[in-house]
């Protein structure tokens, strides 16, 4: 037992937990018209590979045209076809590891609109269920099929977003005017907690499911090129869970973390001004820091920076130590957003420590080229 009584995170209520440190998922989302996207090649035998096309015109005077291909190697690859339930399946069994005193961090990059929201929330329906609800199902029916062999468990609910590096309570019901500020702040036990955030216990799913709805309606949203509801914040909802078992004086606690990032986009593309300026510029810095803050923990680093954002110092209890983190990278499948499908499966690339991108120029004709990165 570790001090205070709480056992060591893989032998508390559940089976020891083979879902590795650190994974990444791919999802294309489908295109709007139901076709096929022709830059985007999946393996047909394969579920981990994806390979990224384009053909260029010659502009060097030589005969044909230059085919890119870029391919990409992930823990899993979902096409357009998958259902919410197929990719729920994938990370059920990360979620569990929460039931047994892991953390758990969960989160969605990829660029405005590549549909990292329908992921993570998913609609209304029982078929289109994102992540989080069908996490906090899962949980529920765990913790009350736990109670016969003597578990007892108490869930508390937060949902914060952070916009242009401020935290605000998505839970939040009074007035506007009267929205206090939050500072995030490391107790003495390691535990990071915000300052006047709402921190509701909960004893059933549909209370959650409640509380995310009402998250949904207070959320920053903001019209851009790429998406007029675009999601201009970070969301974070976060379920901190503690255990017992009395008659084998065993305890357990963590947090599981499901995070709803902002989509990752370039001025040229997005054509942000003024406000939006600042928020793309704010969203993309905070990203950077946490491929940073992860590649600094997979190298083992003795310092990892934090506080080099709120996102990152917010979540450092779910990315480093004993947690368990996965990453979805959702990607656009038409064909304008190439150079930002490129630099999100780039990015995931890093994360999972893929570092070494294979390209392969090929001349349809001619020999010859060279990497463009």
């Amino acid at each position: 037992l570790a001090e205070g009584g709480l056992q060591s995170p893989g032998s508390c209520c559940c089976l020891p937990c083979r879902f590795p440190r650190l994974q990444v998922f791919c999802r294309v989302r489908p295109l709007v018209d139901g076709g096929l996207s022709e830059h985007i090649q999946l393996s047909t035998n394969d579920n981990k590979m994806l390979a990224l096309a384009k053909t260029e015109e010659s502009h060097v005077g030589r005969a044909g045209d230059t085919q890119k291909s870029y391919n990409f190697s992930f823990d899993r690859v979902f096409g357009p076809k998958a259902s919410q339930q197929e990719v729920f399946d994938e990370i059920s069994l990360l979620v569990q590891s929460a039931l047994d005193g892991y953390n758990v961090c969960c989160f969605a990059y990829g660029q405005t609109g590549s549909g990292k929201t329908f992921t993570m929330e998913g609609d209304d329906t029982e078929e289109t269920m994102g992540v989080i609800p069908r996490a906090v199902q899962q949980m529920f029916k765990t913790a009350k099929r736990l109670e016969e062999q003597g578990w007892q468990f108490t869930f508390t609910a937060s949902f914060v977003e952070i916009y242009n590096e401020t935290l605000r309570d998505l839970l939040y019901t009074g007035k506007a005017n009267k929205r206090p500020e939050h500072e995030i702040r490391k107790l003495a036990n390691n535990d990071v907690t915000v300052t006047n955030l709402t921190y509701q216990k909960v004893c059933s799913e549909d209370q959650v499911l409640n509380l995310i709805a009402l998250a949904k309606q207070n959320r920053s949203t903001a019209q851009t090129n790429l998406n007029d509801r675009s999601s201009r914040s970070h969301s974070v909802f976060q379920l901190a869970i503690e255990g017992g078992n009395a008659g084998r004086d065993i305890n357990c606690k963590s947090t599981l973390c499901l995070v709803d990032l902002a989509g990752s986009e370039r001025m040229l593309k997005s054509q942000s001004q003024g406000e939006r300026f600042k928020e793309m510029t704010a969203i993309n810095s905070s990203l950077s820091n946490l491929g940073i803050v992860i590649t600094a923990l997979a190298n083992k680093e003795n310092y990892i920076p934090y506080r080099n954002s709120k996102l990152t110092y917010l979540l450092q209890g779910c990315l480093g130590g004993n947690s368990k983190t996965l990453m979805f990278v959702n990607i656009s499948p038409e064909p304008d957003s190439f150079g930002e499908t490129l630099n999100s499966l780039r990015f995931a690339s890093k994360v999972s420590g893929f570092l070494v991108i294979k390209l392969f120029v090929l001349y349809c004709k001619t020999g010859g080229g060279g990497a463009d990165f």
